[in-house]
């Protein structure tokens, strides 16, 4: 393990990844989707070690890898995480049906 691969997996919050890869962020759109930002970041980082060779020089993987912290911070300043869809929650099978509670135990209507 190389002194790039120790430091990377020091890291622990969003404002850290940043900082290592030199990547300016405003400090209240990852305050808001910082889950958002790692997880898409984290989808992409799984994509990425898909295509290295084994050995990848560790210069080629901080490049990918801040390119793709990057495109996952823009991802948010254009969309939202509902319309991004990145978790279970914001997701919507076929067949699934949404379910409104209303006060007072009965369905509207009823």
């Amino acid at each position: 393990m190389d002194d790039f691969d120790v430091s990377f997996r020091k890291l622990v919050d969003a404002e850290d990844y940043f900082r290592f890869f030199d990547i300016p962020f405003d400090s209240r759109i990852v305050s808001v989707n910082r889950l958002h930002i790692l997880g898409k970041f984290g989808r992409l980082c799984a994509e990425l070690e898909r295509t290295w060779p084994p050995g990848a020089p560790a210069e080629k993987r901080k490049k990918d890898l801040k390119e793709a912290l990057s495109k996952a911070y823009d991802t948010f300043l254009a969309r939202t995480p509902q319309e991004e869809r990145l978790f279970k929650v914001f997701q919507k099978g076929e067949g699934e049906v949404n379910v409104t509670f209303h006060s007072g135990g009965s369905a509207p209507g009823s």
